[in-house]
C-alpha cells in the first residue's frame, strides 16, 4: 500500500479557506414559486414526516415536510423536563447503563425499520454515539421503547443501520478499545496491540420489536464510520466505511492520513450468521445495560446481560474483505439496485464507486492485493472499481438516491449538494448550500424505492442567515426540490441540536396507526388510581405514597397533611381522561427533579423529598381548560416528630390517614 505524508498545516489551512467561502449564488438560489411549493395551508397536514438525530441534545426530532414545521421532540438518550422523560420513577430505568444513570447522550443517526428495503412504518432506531447504545422508538405512541447498551463498543457512529428486512440493527464502533472480558489497564501507546474494534448485529423480532445483541465480530483496531446493507442482490452483505487504518492512537488529524487510501470493509453477514448457528462463535463474559418500557404498566425496567457470541473476522477468512477507498471516508452508500456501493474519502477530490458484481467476481478470482491487511484479504482497487466521479467537488461526504437513476452526494468543504448519473458517472447538476453540509436525505433515499421528491441538506455553520443569537447560531435543515431536472432550494429552518442524519416517510405511512389514548382500564401500573374514590395516601414507614388522580380542572386529592421533615413522597398521578390530546402535567414546588407529563389514563410516580417546613403548592404543568390555574394544590411539611396526622382532602371532605403499610 502506498503511503503519502501530509501536513497538518495545509489540511487546515485548505479546510478552512474554502469552508470560509461563500458559495457562488447567493442572491438568487431560491426559486420564485418556493413559497408555494412549501405551504402547507392551515389546517392541513405535512406530505412526510422527517425523523432528524438531535445530536448532542440525546433526542430525536420530528419535523413536517415540505413546511419544517417542529411536530415533537421525542426524549430518548437525555433527560428532559418537558415530558418528564428521566425524572419520573417509570422512566428512570430507560437510563440506565452499566456505568450506571447516564442522563445524556450524543444521537448521530436515524433508521426506519424495513420491509423489503423500504420503511413499514413500525420504528425508528437511533444511536447513543458516546456511551454506546441503540434505541427504538415506536411509531404508534412516539416514544422510545427500548434502550440497549452495546458491549466492547466506544463511541457508537457507525449505527444504526438494517439489513433489507430489519433482521439486524448493525452497529459498528468509532474508537476501538480493548474488550471488555480483558484487563484494559494498558499503555496507550500499546494500541496496535491491545485495542479492536467491533461490530454488532443486534436481532429485531419481528411481532414486538425487542433488540438482542445476536452476534458480534471482533476486528482490527480501526475506526469504523458509516455503513450500509446491501440490497437485492447484495442483501446478504454489509459495507462499512473505516478509516485509521494506520492505527494511531495521538493526533489522528495527521497520523490517521498517513495512507493514499484507508477502506470500505465489505462483510457477509448471511455468512456470518451462519457460523453463530453451527457454534463457531465464541461465549464472551461482558456487562451491559437492556431497558424495555412496557405501555401497559406504563414502566420501565432494566436488566443487565452478561454474555455476548463474537466472531474473531481473522479466523475466518470468507467473512470479510477490505477494499481499497480514499482516505478517511465518511459515508458508505449502496444504490436502490444493490449494484452500486459510493465511497466518499473526505480529503479526495473524486468519488468512488465500486460495482457489487466486481466485487464477488474479484473475490471469485482471488484478485487480492499480495499483503494482507491485518490477516484480512484486500480486494485491488481496480478490480472491484466501477469508476470514478471526477472533480465532483471537495470534501464528499454522504451519498443518497432519488431512483431515477441519480446520485446526489454532500461536500463540506465546498458547501454544495451535487447530483450526478450513477451510470455514467457524470455531473449534472450543483446547487450551493449556506454553509457546510455534513449529511443529506432524501426521502426513501437510501432505500430500495426512493420517493426523489424533495432533498434535506444538514449543515454546520448558519452566519448570516438567521437573527443572531449570542455566540452560537442555530443549527439549519435546507429543502430542495428535487422533482425536476435542477434542484432547487425552495426553504431553510433552524432545527434543535446538532441534526446529523435524518429519514422522512410519507405520513399516510404512520398517522392513521397513532395511539390517541391509553385504556385505563388495561393499565396494569401497580400504583394506579382509576377513579377519585380511591385515591388516597398511605405511610409506610418513612415513605408517604399518594394516590392521586387528575382530571379537568382539578386533583383528588388537592390537600394532603402530615408529611414530615425526612419523609420521602411519591405521587403515583394517574390521569384519568379518555380523550385525545388531553394530558395533565404535575409539579411541587422544591423538587430537585422534573415534572410530570401524564398522558390520557396512564399512571406515573414523582418523588420528592422536601427539604424544610411548610406549605408547599402543587399544580398542573399542562394547559388543560379554562380553569387550568385553579387546578392546583397543597402539601403541608411538618417537623420530623410531629403529631400531625396523614389527612388528605377535595373540597371540605376530610379523610383521616389510611391504615398505615406493612
Amino acid at each position: 500500500m502506498i503511503t503519502k505524508k501530509i501536513t497538518a498545516g495545509v489540511l487546515i489551512m485548505s479546510v478552512f479557506f474554502a469552508a470560509s467561502c461563500k458559495p457562488k449564488g447567493v442572491g438568487n438560489a431560491v426559486s420564485a414559486d418556493a413559497a408555494s411549493k412549501v405551504y402547507v395551508a392551515p389546517g392541513k397536514y405535512d406530505e412526510f414526516y422527517n425523523f432528524v438525530s438531535g445530536g448532542f441534545s440525546g433526542q430525536l426530532s420530528v419535523y413536517g415536510l415540505p413546511s419544517g414545521r417542529l411536530l415533537r421532540v421525542i426524549p430518548v438518550f437525555s433527560v428532559d423536563p418537558e415530558k418528564g422523560w428521566g425524572f419520573s420513577e417509570e422512566t428512570k430505568p430507560m437510563l440506565n447503563t452499566s456505568h450506571g444513570f447516564v442522563p445524556w447522550d450524543d444521537l448521530h443517526h436515524v433508521e426506519m425499520s424495513m420491509t423489503d428495503g423500504s420503511a413499514d412504518g413500525k420504528w425508528v432506531f437511533v444511536n447513543g454515539n458516546n456511551t454506546p447504545r441503540l434505541a427504538r422508538v415506536d411509531l404508534k405512541t412516539f416514544r422510545t421503547a427500548e434502550i440497549l447498551e452495546l458491549p466492547n463498543s466506544a463511541g457508537n457512529h457507525s449505527s444504526p443501520f438494517s439489513t433489507e428486512n430489519s433482521e439486524y440493527i448493525v452497529a459498528g464502533t468509532r474508537f476501538s478499545v480493548p474488550p471488555d472480558d480483558v484487563n484494559g489497564d494498558v499503555p496507550i501507546s500499546s494500541y496496535k496491540e491491545n485495542f479492536k474494534g467491533h461490530i454488532s448485529f443486534v436481532s429485531v423480532d419481528k411481532a414486538n420489536g425487542e433488540m438482542k445483541v445476536a452476534f458480534q465480530l471482533k476486528t482490527p483496531g480501526v475506526n469504523f464510520d458509516l455503513s450500509h446493507a446491501g440490497k437485492g442482490k447484495s442483501r446478504d452483505w454489509f459495507f462499512f466505511s473505516t478509516y485509521n487504518t494506520e492505527q494511531a492512537n495521538t493526533l489522528l488529524e495527521v497520523n490517521a492520513s498517513q495512507r493514499d487510501k484507508d477502506f470500505i470493509m465489505a462483510v457477509n453477514w448471511k455468512k456470518a450468521e451462519e457460523y453463530v448457528k453451527a457454534g463457531k462463535g465464541k461465549k464472551q463474559a461482558v456487562k451491559y445495560a437492556h431497558n424495555k418500557y412496557d405501555d401497559i404498566t406504563h414502566t420501565a425496567k432494566s436488566e443487565m446481560e452478561n454474555e455476548v457470541t463474537v466472531l474473531d473476522i481473522t479466523e475466518f477468512p470468507d467473512l470479510v474483505y477490505f477494499i481499497p477507498c480514499p482516505k478517511s471516508p465518511h459515508g458508505c452508500d449502496v444504490d436502490p439496485t444493490g449494484e452500486y456501493i459510493v465511497g466518499s474519502g473526505k480529503l479526495a477530490a473524486l468519488l468512488p464507486v465500486f460495482s457489487f458484481d466486481k466485487i464477488q467476481k474479484a473475490i471469485a478470482d482471488k484478485a487480492f492485493e499480495p499483503e494482507k491487511y491485518s490477516g484480512i484479504p484486500v480486494i485491488k482497487y481496480e478490480a472491484a472499481l466501477y469508476g470514478e466521479v471526477q472533480k465532483p467537488g471537495l470534501g464528499p461526504l454522504h451519498t443518497e438516491f432519488d431512483g431515477n437513476g441519480n446520485a446526489y452526494t454532500s461536500f463540506f468543504v465546498s458547501s454544495e449538494i451535487v447530483k450526478w448519473n450513477i451510470k455514467d458517472l457524470k455531473v449534472l447538476d450543483r446547487q450551493p448550500t449556506y454553509y457546510s453540509v455534513g449529511h443529506l436525505m432524501i426521502p426513501g433515499g437510501d432505500s430500495k424505492k426512493p420517493f426523489g421528491k424533495y432533498l434535506v441538506a444538514y449543515n454546520k455553520i448558519t452566519k448570516d442567515r438567521y437573527l443572531p443569537t449570542g455566540p452560537e447560531l442555530s443549527q439549519s435543515a435546507q429543502l430542495f426540490d428535487i422533482s425536476g431536472d435542477k434542484m432547487q432550494l425552495i426553504l431553510d429552518y433552524p432545527t434543535i441540536g446538532e441534526p446529523h442524519y435524518a429519514q422522512a416517510v410519507p405520513a399516510a405511512l404512520i398517522r392513521d396507526k397513532q395511539l390517541k389514548i391509553f385504556d385505563i382500564n388495561a393499565n396494569k401500573n401497580p400504583y394506579v388510581t382509576k377513579g377519585e374514590a380511591e385515591s388516597k395516601v398511605v405511610r409506610k414507614g418513612n415513605q408517604v405514597h399518594v394516590y392521586l388522580t387528575a382530571v379537568r380542572s382539578h386533583f383528588a386529592p388537592d390537600n394532603i397533611e402530615g408529611v414530615q421533615m425526612g419523609d420521602e413522597v411519591f405521587f403515583h398521578v394517574t390521569n384519568l381522561e379518555q380523550d385525545w390530546d388531553v394530558p395533565h402535567g404535575f409539579g411541587v414546588k422544591g423538587a430537585a427533579n422534573g415534572e410530570l407529563l401524564v398522558m390520557p389514563g396512564e399512571t406515573l410516580t414523582l418523588k420528592w423529598i422536601p427539604d424544610r417546613t411548610g406549605i408547599f403548592p402543587i399544580y398542573c404543568t399542562d394547559f388543560c381548560s379554562a380553569l387550568h390555574q385553579e387546578m392546583s394544590g397543597y402539601v403541608r411539611v411538618s417537623p420530623k416528630g410531629s403529631n400531625v396526622p396523614i389527612s388528605y382532602s377535595l373540597g371540605n371532605k376530610d379523610k383521616p390517614a389510611a391504615p398505615a403499610a406493612r
